[in-house]
């Protein structure tokens, strides 16, 4: 199922979208925690991108491992991708998690004139945390999806450029 897209592999595919993604999915998430005058317009966004970021992170886990099955001479040489990718992985599941808590418990302004829809704050220090958190993690997705996609990259191209 993770293996084919048409006639390409379909982790090749896949980690496109997740280089992009990820990174707008946790700079999204930053933003809406630490900006509270644009949490109306950032709230959705925040919360599709935060679960969207683990569903990606699965695919291109998942199909990373066909991928490997099918060539299982690429074993040694993308084993610290693989590694981080699986680290990735779980540091999305905790964003999706964190993401989903901020969506409930972040209160900020509505987009309404009337004020109408706007969400309360519950409490300062359970926003203090689940802000802080957000950032946290947030900057974890972030630095690891460049790890992973590095690693991924020296892989595949070390030693297949021509020299400067």
């Amino acid at each position: 199922m993770f293996e084919r897209f048409g006639d390409l592999p379909l982790h090749v595919l896949v980690i496109h979208a997740a280089v992009v993604v990820l990174p707008v999915a946790a700079l999204t998430a930053i933003a809406f925690a630490v900006l509270p005058r644009w949490r109306w317009l950032l709230r959705w966004p925040a919360l599709l991108l935060g679960v969207g970021a683990v569903v990606l992170a699965y695919v291109a886990k998942e199909s990373g491992d066909a991928f490997v099955a099918a060539v299982p001479t690429l074993e040694q040489a993308v084993r610290e991708h693989k590694e981080r990718g699986d680290l990735l992985f779980w540091f999305c599941l905790i964003f999706a998690a964190v993401a989903v808590a901020a969506f409930l418990l972040l209160g900020g302004p509505s987009a309404l004139a009337s004020g109408k829809g706007a969400k309360a704050t519950r409490s300062k220090p359970l926003e203090l945390v689940t802000s802080a958190a957000v950032v946290v993690i947030g900057v974890l997705v972030i630095w690891q999806t460049i790890r992973t996609g590095d690693a991924g990259a020296k892989a595949v191209w070390d030693g297949q450029l021509p020299p400067k």
